[in-house]
């Protein structure tokens, strides 16, 4: 197994536990730029992009670049060494949905020169040269759009909204609410998500296929269950919302990846967190921010 990254949002941390494992290899490398690998390649999956406003919006240019070019570049290996390919794309594609909840089907209502339109329109991008691989070129080709995910190892300031909470909660600090609180995401423990994209991978669909919990909760729904769970008191406190295109439903339908992969989500919003939160007790107990 190779891992490449540039390591632009990520750490090394996250795969310390592989280090030195004999069928493992570590890259550093952008993949905005040519990638070179000697031998076979069974598959690739380019999940290759900052993932977190908070990153896009600072950098919207490697957003676009990596959408672009690097889904470029990954695709022109997958066709070098006649490897199955998979795109992660991403929930945002729907832009601020006005179909709910959202079938593959859906073109999605985006803003293209909004402040999200950086992230939206790469993975928008990524999906159509993706699938031009695979008519022009018979690419073997997966896509999979993956909804809200959560789970340990998340970075404490990643801008998302679960890390936000759990870390807020954790300091004994107030929850942010951005608006009314009344916008709704749906929530997917990260080991369903692997088991969604296995079988996507293994699968023979082609086109787009929908990876979430549709489990729909509102933000402030989701506060107090964080609140509850970590046992903090101070309650929430309400700010404007950060921008105009933030999505005001998010939530998936699993038709398809329940039809053609037999797949559906396992673990509830309770249970992810239940095994989410003590891992980031344990970053901020270590940074010095808790006792």
């Amino acid at each position: 197994m190779i891992a490449m990254d540039n390591l632009i949002t990520g750490t090394t941390d996250n795969i310390a536990h592989l280090a030195g494992h004999e069928r493992f290899t570590f890259i550093k490398h952008d993949v905005t730029n040519y990638i070179y690998l000697e031998g076979a390649l069974d598959a690739i999956l380019h999940f290759a992009s900052p993932a977190s406003p908070i990153d896009y919006l600072e950098l919207p240019i490697q957003t676009l670049k990596v959408g672009a070019l690097g889904t470029h570049k990954a695709l022109g290996l997958a066709k070098e060494k006649g490897a199955r390919f998979l795109l992660a794309s991403t929930s945002e594609v729907y832009g601020d949905p006005q179909v709910h909840p959202q079938p593959e089907s859906y073109y999605g209502h985006v803003n293209p020169v909004g402040p999200r339109g950086v992230y939206d329109e790469a993975k928008r991008f990524a999906e159509a040269i993706t699938m031009a691989y695979h008519t022009y070129h018979h690419v073997e080709t997966r896509i999979v759009r993956i909804f809200n995910t959560y789970g340990p190892r998340m970075r404490l300031r990643d801008g998302r909204v679960v890390p936000n909470f759990i870390a807020q909660a954790l300091r004994g600090e107030p929850l942010t609410l951005y608006g009314d609180g009344m916008q709704t995401r749906s929530f997917q423990y990260v080991s369903d998500l692997v088991e969604g994209i296995y079988r996507l991978l293994h699968s023979n669909e082609v086109e787009p296929v929908n990876i979430g919990n549709p489990g729909e909760f509102t933000i402030k729904e989701f506060a107090e269950l964080v609140n509850q769970l970590v046992g903090n008191q101070a309650g929430t406190v309400t700010r404007d919302l950060r921008t105009k295109d933030d999505p005001q439903v998010r939530q998936p339908d699993i038709t398809k990846a329940r039809t053609i992969l037999g797949w559906q989500p396992t673990v509830s919003l309770r249970e992810g967190l239940e095994q989410t939160i003590p891992w980031f007790r344990s970053e901020l107990q270590r940074l010095g921010e808790i006792s």
